[in-house]
């Protein structure tokens, strides 16, 4: 049965009649890397992290999204922890996704001053630095709350309303609390130097919040960029600059655990044609902190279960689909070791395993992720180009798509089987090279021979 796709959140214009806004003209031609402290590397500090910056730099990265640095609540009572955390059997009461204090640097990650240090490598590599704002929820101890026991919305009995993950919900119907937020995120620009944010579950919180916030941060840096973990099509009017990609994201995975076949991704990207306004912008991944844990405990990485190949195929799918692309914690080095949001350097010592960049395996996957990011680079209209689709002659087994560009053209076809496969290109196509491809793949009289799992970016630039 194929999976129903649609926006977690209703939207109050009509889609087919609506259209976003620009967004920043340095986000086209961008690779953003999502930087999660705790799992980037065992120390899991701002220091061990700044040391990976030159690795960043010459990969091409333009954009770290950072994830939340600032003080963890470590209240212990489990009636105020998320199944998530408490099925980890890790027993860390500090969920860096509910916090105590928004102001706060939390000494697990190390000084005020080592973050200084962190941001300011990144700027002087060249690349922004988007901070995480949680601001639907916060921890049980949260230090307003003794002075403003109304910052969050309670029962009839004066308890906690708790929210999806059994953390008190902020009550952002009361104007105090929105300027409290609103300081924070100046606070988090002028302290330490933030290009923009990421906002967790931006979709749950008002939308006039948002657009608030934008105006406010773009009256402190113009060129900042929000993006939005969450689907609603009226939020990219005055509030975001990107969302995620959940439905190609969604697509991906069961693609990758072998419940979906390939027409599952056409189906996704043109479902998102219908339910958000035209020139919507994406943000394109298929592993982020939450997915690695959500494999973790499902039994293992994409890169064990579904293989290394199959992930290759599916980043350059993310690279040439519309919208920005994205990496997440060393999935440039083919990464498999179990993550958890919850584990650290005193609960599971779970991280990178950094060793994969020295095999040939890593070797050849960051190969392929410095060529695809030269490609965003030097195509920077591959961020909102149509993507138009190629009938294949097995639909179930191999996709293709084409993005029409000022400067020629480029078609990725795929193979999501384990077995050969094989993709005729268009008649109007027959005069492309290979751009970039996997080990196997041959171009012949407009036929493209695809080993398994195999990819190939076929282009007249």
């Amino acid at each position: 049965m194929a999976r129903e796709y649609h926006p977690t959140f209703a939207s109050v214009r009509l889609a087919s009649e609506d259209v976003a806004r620009e967004v920043p003209s340095h986000l086209r031609g961008g690779v953003m890397y999502q930087m999660f402290l705790r799992m980037l590397t065992q120390a899991g500090t701002f220091r061990a992290a700044e040391e990976l910056v030159p690795h960043l730099a010459e990969m091409g990265v333009d954009m770290v999204y950072l994830c939340p640095f600032t003080l963890a609540d470590d209240d212990g009572d489990e009636s105020y922890w998320s199944a998530r955390q408490v099925a980890s059997g890790l027993g860390n009461s500090r969920n860096p996704y509910r916090q105590k204090d928004f102001f706060a640097v939390d000494p697990e990650y190390g000084s005020r001053e080592e973050l200084l240090s962190l941001v300011g490598a990144l700027h002087g590599a060249g690349m922004r630095v988007l901070f995480d704002l949680v601001y639907f929820h916060c921890g049980p101890g949260a230090v307003f709350l003794g002075e403003h026991p109304e910052y969050v919305r309670r029962r009839s009995d004066g308890s906690f309303q708790l929210g999806s993950w059994r953390f008190p919900e902020l009550d952002l119907g009361n104007p105090e609390v929105r300027e409290y937020l609103y300081g924070n995120m100046a606070y988090l620009v002028r302290e330490f130097g933030a290009d923009g944010f990421r906002c967790d579950v931006g979709d749950m919180l008002p939308v006039d919040f948002w657009e608030e916030a934008h105006r406010r941060l773009t009256a402190l840096k113009p060129d900042a960029v929000m993006m939005c973990e969450g689907l609603r099509g009226d939020d990219q009017h005055e509030a975001f600059d990107l969302s995620y990609g959940f439905y190609t994201q969604w697509a991906i995975r069961e693609i990758l655990r072998g419940k979906a076949d390939a027409g599952e991704l056409r189906r996704a990207q043109e479902k998102e044609l219908i339910d958000y306004p035209r020139g919507f912008h994406w943000m394109r991944c298929f592993d982020n902190h939450d997915y690695a844990m959500d494999t973790t405990m499902a039994g293992g990485r994409y890169e064990a279960t579904a293989g290394p190949d199959a992930c290759a195929a599916m980043l350059a799918v993310i690279f040439m689909l519309n919208g920005m692309p994205m990496l997440y914690n060393g999935q440039e080095v083919a990464d498999d070791a179990p993550h958890s949001i919850f584990a650290n350097r005193e609960h599971g010592r779970l991280s990178v395993n950094w060793a994969r960049a020295v095999t040939p395996l890593g070797r050849s996957r960051l190969e392929l992720v410095r060529r695809l990011t030269a490609l965003r680079h030097a195509h920077p209209g591959l961020f909102d180009a149509p993507v138009v689709w190629q009938e294949t002659s097995e639909p179930s087994a191999t996709l293709a798509f084409t993005r029409p560009l000022p400067e020629g053209w480029l078609t990725l076809a795929v193979n999501v089987t384990g077995r050969a496969g094989a993709v005729s290109l268009p008649e109007a196509q027959s005069g492309g090279r290979l751009v970039l491809s996997s080990a196997g793949v041959e171009l012949a009289g407009g036929v493209v021979s695809l080993p398994a799992h195999g990819f190939a970016i076929v282009g007249r630039i």
